[in-house]
Formats: C-alpha cells, structure tokens, sequence
C-alpha cells in the first residue's frame, strides 16, 4: 500500500506539473508572469542556483596599424563606478541611469544575437571559437575577418587597479621574501576559492597559463595548470566582494574590419576562472560580447552599461540564471522595462549622477506572482508577539521550565562569542553609563529615606543583581539599574509610611529646637552659617560647556563610521569608543584647566551609609505582626510596576527586527529580577529592574554589520552579538568601584549629565511617537516621508500622537501629586487604554500606527493552502485571458515590441534559436 501510495502521489505529481505546462504554453503570459513562473520553479542543478555577481565592462577599438588591448571602463557590485576621464581613479558609486533607447537596442541584441546558455568551455580561446561558429550560422563571416575577431577578443584586458597596484609590487615582493617557500603556497580568500602562488624565487610568479581554473564542488578552484598573479590584484576591492560571488564580463568594442556587429550572451557552466580577464581572481559565469563597425562607440558603451545594469537588478540576475532559451531572457528585460521609470529630459539632467540609497527597497512583490483578487500574495504576520516564548504550556512552571532548556545550549557560546574588540568597547562605555545613575539615583534615595538606603548600598545592590542576571538570565542583553518608576515607587513609599507614623513626633521635635534656639538668643557663627552662605566657585557656566561638549563630541564620534576619513577599520574603532573617548578627553580637558567642576561622589569605605544598621534587615523590625497583612497592598502595586518596567524592555529588546538567534526567556528574566529583589529587601538595598535606556543602548553597541558590503551601498545589519560577558563585566568592575575612588573622583557630573543626555537622545531615534511629535506645525509638503503617512490620515495620526502624550502627562501629573501610592496603577492601565483604542481607529489604522494587539485565536496558514492556491491562481488565468487581451489597458510589452522593426536594426535573420550545450 505504501508503494501505491507513493506512485499515486508520483502520477498527481506528473500529471499537475505537466498541466501547469500545458497552461503556461497555451496562455499569453505577460512578461512578470512568464518570470514569476520561472524564479517559482525549482531546478535540482547546482550550476543554476544564483550567486552574487560582479559585473566588468571592458571596451576596445582596434584601427589598423595600432596596437590595442581591453581596458575597463566601468564595474558594478551593487551600483555602477566608473573609470574618470582622466584614468587615474574610479567615480563614487552611483544609481546607474540608462537611456531607455540603449534598452531597446540591447533587447534587439537579445532577440538577434547569439545566445548560448549552459556553454562548456575551459579557456577563453574556446569561447571565442565556439561563438564564432555559432554566429556563421546566422552570418557567414570571412576567414580573415574571423581570425581578426579572434585576436581582438585573445587581446590582453587592462584593468584600472594595475596602476596604482604597479608601485605596490616592492612591497609585495617584500612580503614575499618573508614567507618565501620552495614549495607551493596556498592563500584562500574570503570567496573560499584556493589561490596558490608557485614561486620561483622571491617575489617572481609564474605567468598566467593558457588553461584557466574550473570549479571544482562549491566553488572551489583547483590550480593545476594556472596560478594567479597578487601583485596584479586589488586585494582590498576583493574584500568587498561577497562569498561565493561570481563574474559577469561585458566586451564592448569598435572593429576598423567588421561590417556588422557581432553579439553574443554566453552562460557558462561550469563556471571558469580566466586568468586576466575580469579585475578580481573569481570564476566568469557570463559573457556579453558586441563588436561593432567603427563610428558607434557611444552607442556600444551604452547597451554595454544596460546589460551590466541588468546582471546586477536583483529579478534578471535570477533569470539570467534560471533561463532555459532565449525568450526567458527576452521576457526578463521586459519585466525590467516594466517596472523603468521614465524622467523627462527637460527636468532632468543625465549627466547628474544619483548617490545610492541608504535603503533599498526590496524586489519580492516582482518575484511573487499575484493572487487572483489581484492583492500580492504574501502570508499576514502577526505583531511580533506570538513567539514559542509567551505560548501557555498548560504545566506548572512550564514557561520557566522551557526557557532555561532554551537557554542551556548556548551558554557556553555567550561567553566564547564576547571575544570581540566589540564587547570590550560596549563594556567600557556601559559602565561609565552604569555607574553615574546608580551613584546618581542613590544619592536621591538617600536623602529621601534619611540615609537607610543611599550610594553604597546602591552600588552593592546593582554588582550583585546585575552579576546574578548576567550569568543565569534568559536574555543576558538586558541591563538591570535604577529606574525612574521605581526610584519614584520606593520615594513613595517611604514618605507614605513616614506620614502615617513620623510626621507629629518630627514636627514637634523641630519646633522645640528651633524654640530652644531663640529663647538663648542664638547667633550665627562661622562662614557657613551666615547670610550668604560658604563660598562656592561660580562654575556654572564651566559646567555648561563640560555639559553640550559631552554631548556634542559623543554624536560627533558616534557618527565618524559613516565619514569619508581614516579607514574602515579606524572609523569603527572610534565610532564603538565614542564615549568612552569623549569622557576621557574631557575629564584631561577639566583637570589641565583645574575649574572646581562639581565632582562624582564614589563611597571611601564598604559599609552602610548608616551605623545604626548592618548588611541584614529584619523584615519584621518594631513593627506588629499584622503589618504583614497590611504590606500585601503595597506589594502588589509595587509587583505590577515592576513587571511592567521588566516585560516591557524585554519586549523591546527581543523584538523580531534585532535578529537575535539564540533565544529569549520572559519567565527566566523575571523569575531572576524576583529573587535578586527579595535578596536585596532582605539587606536593605534598593531595586534594580531593567532599565530600558540602558538596555537598548547596550544592543546597539553590540550591533554586527556586513564588512563585505558593495561600494556605495550600506552595511547591512546581521544582528546582535549575543553574550554575557559584557553586563557581567559592567557589574563586577561596578562592585569593585569602591577601591577605584582615586580615579573615579575625577570625572565631572557635568560629563555624565552629558553622557545621559546622549543616551536618551539617540534612544529616541526611530521611536515613532517621537517621529510623530515633530509633525505638529509642520506644513504637509514638508513632512518626512513616513510608511504610515501613507496609509493612514493625519488627522487621525495627531489623534493617535495626542492620545499618547495626554496618558504621559497624566502620569507625570499623578506622579508629582499626593495620589503618587496609585502611579503603578496608571502604568497598569495603559493596557486597558491601548485596549480601547480599538473603538477609535480601525485595524488598519493601528497595523500602521502601532503593533495591533495579539489575537485569541491563532491563524492557520499551511503550505498546502499556498501550493493550492498557486495551482488555481494558473487555473483561471485560463479563463481570464481573453478579458486581459481585449482590455486596452493591459499591455503585453513582448507583443508590442514584437509587432514593431526595431528589432531588425542589429540581424536582418530573426529565426535564430538559442543554442543550450
């Protein structure tokens, strides 16, 4: 029964790939369609599996009587460069703009020339007579006149980096001599292709061999019968080429003996390495080839940049790629003209070269073919909420349970990973961030609760605690510190419970003081004591300068990655130390000027601040038992506020768009921030919960970009460096603060105001809310270009803005006044408002505006839904085409193209068919 069942899942199989064949054939696809039906199939062949590209275009024009050779002119990772009129450097990369003319004639080229795909060939002397005999099919061209395209084509190729590489070549040879071996040297660069040098002596290579390399498994070269000359290569340039990437050469070029031009798109497989020919040592999967009569150069250098633009459009790279024949790659310029945009020459000026994006738009919805209904058929995400971390087990403690299974596997490697000049910049900035709040805030406690609970305690509290979450939290990139809503929360508290018990013994206290004072007739004594106090230096405007200067220069360094001085490397390295930079230089800038700058107060001794209490509190104390009872209240505003505060840093941090691999762990974290918040009540020290500034500054400085990124295009964002060691440093070293007073008096308060102020700025870049502020007063013309400005009315975006900013200040408002005991209770019902809000705007409106609330029941999504609807989306194309024909406004480019000569400019044979080796 299995083997039955097996051939009757084989013969369906059959039977429905066989009647999506038939439909394609017997439909009038658009180009899109006829593309989106190629990408969507899959083929086994690895030869057809798409690769980076980089793309060359070398020119040539051969007169009789000259000695001429290759020379590039143009090349195109990502965006185009080229080779400057004067010939000594490349342009800056640039958004290639093409003629829509050029396109035209490249199609004709396409529909005309030569095409060759999947051809086997070793050498570049073999493709030149392999094209050759191909096009005598179409024209017979003269033995004289083909040995002389020949040659032209065997010429040697001249690439822009060999003359700024040609004073480099001591130095290499320098480095040869230090390495130099008699026998074979195997250098492997970042594409994994093997490159050996065989050297004679030092500093002399072998020269290029005739035989090129062929891949050998997963682009691998083996180096039989060639080696590859450095000294002629621009190893910095191949940094920047991805792994694994393949080359596209474009050979342009003007023949004093050619009559008509010559064309010819080659596809190699396997893909082969010629020596010489493209700028950088990798495998050469395809070839352009136009030779022309003299007088048309500008026009060949044109349909030249059109197909290296091509090669590098993300949906023709495919289908250059994938294609079976000639007309997949007639569909695939079709496609590509489009989507074209069209700028008028008058309001336009081509020689303007456009700088790259700093983002690029994605080009899925040109892959993906569309539903019936017309609407692109992507799969709706939920809000990002929904993950297997928050999912209900049903079991006791089966949330906590699966977090640290979770977890477990990757302990090990979250202290390998820290191995980072990365980690040691984010530890060294964290911990100037760290410290200054904690002694800051503490300082603030201590003159609320009379000196119970001041800096020392803080900084033994937040070592501990932030020790403890470092090594057992599920989600070790959170920082634990001192938070507004709690310092607010125990503030409260203590002047609660001073009120109701303290406040008639105080003020009776004071009052028989100041009584006693008078009735002995009292006089002020000493400095301190008179009218205008002790003498304090006027630095306020020192401070002033100590205050925006740390700002300023922290901004300044943290944006030195994206200048154009100093190398990549320098740039980063200052960039990852901006803080870390700017507080040393202003803490020698305030100590070579000797102002007396209000200083940070650092504990000369481990003991509390009080000497009529120890390390270990009764809980209990003078109180009655039935406070017990009472505290039950307290608790659990005090328990809301902090799962609140807890939760939600969590969320931000975990959240899908940081491309964190190893895992979150809600229940773990809190199940670690309670114990710790027991411990420390029981020794009298404040609580530290996760602090949200703090934590998302701490990802962004442990953010991993691409360093192979494409001139002129931006370094894409990898993820996060997940790991331990930096927050477990942050707090040992915090704990060991106290034995480092004479070096951490130095540092102005001023500098870590300053320090703060950065912190909460660049945390606010890319908030929405705050996006949405600025919009106020600011004249629609001029509003940024916004996703959810888009879709959704402003009126209805103020609304949302006000909303917002109304429950702030009534936080703020309920904070400041004598209701302070029910702020957890506000912060608690910002749920239940963002709750009704569904009542005001429309699902839409809050998928745009904000992350739409999690579902009770969950979607089912299944791939056999999506093959389905596929398969049907091909069924009624059947029975819709004659609609699309007769619509005027559905235009099938192929067809118009196809009844019109512009074809016929390039081969008078149109007949020719694509030839598959």
């Amino acid at each position: 029964m299995l083997l039955a069942a097996y051939f009757s899942h084989v013969t369906f199989s059959t039977e429905l790939g066989s009647l999506l064949k038939s439909l394609k054939c017997c439909v009038t696809d658009t180009p899109s369609q006829r593309v989106q039906f190629l990408l969507g199939t899959e083929d086994g062949d690895e030869e057809h599996i798409p690769h980076d590209l980089f793309t060359e275009l070398d020119e040539i024009c051969l007169r009789d009587g000259e000695d001429a050779e290759w020379r590039e002119t143009a090349r195109w990772l990502k965006f185009e460069e080229d080779v400057e009129d004067g010939g000594e450097r490349w342009s800056k990369p640039y958004v290639a703009t093409l003629s829509l003319h050029s396109l035209f004639e490249l199609r004709s080229c396409i529909t005309n020339g030569t095409v060759m795909l999947d051809m086997r060939a070793s050498s570049l002397e073999e493709i030149a007579d392999m094209v050759l005999d191909q096009q005598e099919v179409a024209v017979q061209l003269e033995d004289d006149v083909r040995k002389k395209v020949k040659e032209a084509l065997l010429k040697q190729h001249h690439h822009q980096n060999q003359k700024k590489l040609a004073n480099r070549i001591p130095i290499v040879r320098s480095f040869a001599d230090i390495g130099k071996r008699q026998s074979e040297t195997n250098c492997i660069d970042k594409n994994g292709i093997h490159l050996p040098l065989f050297s004679l002596s030092a500093g002399q290579m072998i020269p290029p061999q005739s035989q090129p390399l062929t891949t050998e498994g997963k682009n691998d070269v083996s180096r039989e019968n060639s080696a590859v000359d450095f000294s002629k290569i621009d190893l910095h340039f191949m940094k920047k080429i991805p792994p694994g990437a393949e080359a596209s050469n474009v050979l342009v070029g003007e023949l004093e003996f050619l009559d008509r031009p010559i064309v010819a798109f080659v596809r190699l497989s396997p893909a082969v390495l010629l020596n010489g020919l493209a700028e950088v040592p990798i495998t050469t999967r395809f070839l352009f080839i136009l030779l022309g009569p003299l007088g048309k150069g500008p026009q060949y250098h044109e349909i030249g940049r059109s197909i290296a633009t091509l090669m590098t459009d993300e949906v023709f790279h495919d289908v250059a790629y994938k294609a079976k024949d000639r007309n997949d790659l007639i569909a695939g310029i079709d496609e590509f003209l489009d989507q074209v945009t069209v700028l008028p020459p008058g309001e336009w000026d081509p020689s303007i070269r456009i700088e790259p994006p700093k983002n690029v738009p994605s080009q899925e919805k040109r892959k993906i073919p569309a539903v019936p209904n017309g609407e692109l058929a992507e799969t709706e995400e939920h809000g990002g909420h929904g993950g297997p971390e928050l999912q209900r087990t049903g079991r006791l403690f089966g949330g906590l349970v699966l977090d640290v299974k979770r977890k477990a596997p990757h302990f090990l490697s979250d202290f390998t990973d820290a191995l980072s000049l990365q980690c040691l910049a984010s530890f060294l900035f964290l911990y100037c961030a760290c410290m200054s709040p904690v002694i800051t805030f503490g300082g603030l406690l201590g003159e609320a609760t009379e000196g119970r609970i001041s800096a020392i305690e803080s900084l033994f509290g937040a070592s501990m605690t932030g020790i403890a979450y470092s090594l057992f939290a599920g989600q070790p990139l959170t920082i634990l510190g001192s938070t507004g809503p709690v310092l607010v929360f125990e503030k409260i508290l203590f002047k609660f419970c001073k009120y109701l018990d303290y406040i008639s013994s105080l003020t009776r206290y004071f009052s028989f003081s100041f009584q006693d004072c008078i009735e002995k007739k009292g006089e002020f004594v000493g400095s301190a004591c008179g009218p205008h106090g002790p003498y304090v230096p006027d630095v306020l405007f020192w401070s002033i300068v100590l205050f925006f200067s740390t700002v300023a220069m922290s901004a300044f360094l943290k944006e030195f990655k994206t200048s154009r001085y100093f190398p990549t490397k320098v740039r980063a390295i200052i960039s990852d130390f901006a803080v870390f930079i700017t507080i040393f230089t202003m803490v020698l800038v305030d100590y070579v000027l000797g102002v007396p700058s209000p200083k940070l107060k650092v504990p000369n001794v481990f003991k509390p601040t009080r000497d009529d209490r120890g390390w270990f509190i009764n809980p209990l104390g003078p109180n009655p038992w039935w406070t017990c009872v009472i505290t039950v209240v307290p608790a659990l505003l005090c328990t809301i506020l902090i799962f609140m505060d807890q939760q939600i840093t969590a969320v931000i941090i975990n959240r899908k768009e940081h491309k964190l691999k190893k895992g979150c762990g809600y229940h773990l974290d809190l199940f670690i921030v309670g114990v710790m918040l027991g411990v420390c009540s029981l020794m009298g020290l404040p609580w530290f919960v996760a602090a949200t500034v703090l934590s998302i500054s701490h990802v962004n400085s442990l953010k991993l970009e691409s360093e192979c990124s494409a001139p002129g295009e931006q370094p894409k964002f990898l993820g996060i460096r997940e790991q331990r060691v930096t927050g477990l440093m942050i707090f040992l070293l915090m704990g060991c603060s106290v034995f480092m007073t004479s070096v951490l008096k130095f540092i102005p308060m001023p500098v870590l105001y300053g320090v703060f102020l950065y912190m909460g700025a660049s945390s606010l870049r890319g908030i929405q809310f705050f996006d949405r502020l600025r919009l106020f007063g600011m004249p629609a013309k001029h509003q940024p270009d916004f996703i959810y400005l888009r879709h959704v009315p402003l009126r209805k975006v103020h609304l949302f803005t006000i909303i917002q900013l109304s429950c702030l200040v009534l936080l703020w408002v309920i904070k400041t006044s004598r209701a302070a005991i029910v702020f957890p209770m506000m912060v608690l019902a910002l749920v239940f408002i963002r709750k009704l809000l569904d009542f005001i705007f429309t699902k839409r409106d809050l998928s745009w505006l904000d992350d739409l609330m999690p579902e009770s029941k969950k979607k089912k999504l299944e791939d056999a839904e999506r093959e389905v609807s596929f398969t049907i989306y091909y069924l009624n194309r059947t029975l819709t085409v004659n609609k699309h024909l007769d619509d005027p406004s559905t235009v099938n480019i192929t067809d118009e193209m196809s009844k019109g000569s512009f074809g016929n400019t390039w081969n008078s044979k149109t007949d020719l068919n694509s030839k598959r080796f």
